[in-house]
């Protein structure tokens, strides 16, 4: 198993790889009904999130849904 070298929200993370946008979300705890999905600067549509294969270098940004009113 490999190790990916990812920008996170500015943030270097590495996480085991091969990998997908859904396990990077599930890595960091996150749901992905919750947030927004940029890759490398373009949105990846929430039906792609498990069929994307991250690469180190990837720069990823996570914009999360705050409940509220």
């Amino acid at each position: 198993m490999s190790q990916l070298q990812l920008q996170v929200n500015g943030e270097p993370r590495t996480i085991p790889g091969p990998a997908t946008l859904v396990d990077l979300l599930g890595h960091l705890t996150i749901d992905p009904r919750m947030v927004v999905v940029e890759l490398n600067r373009e949105i990846v549509r929430r039906p792609s999130l498990g069929e994307v294969t991250l690469k180190s270098g990837d720069q990823i940004e996570l914009v999360h849904f705050v409940g509220g009113g």
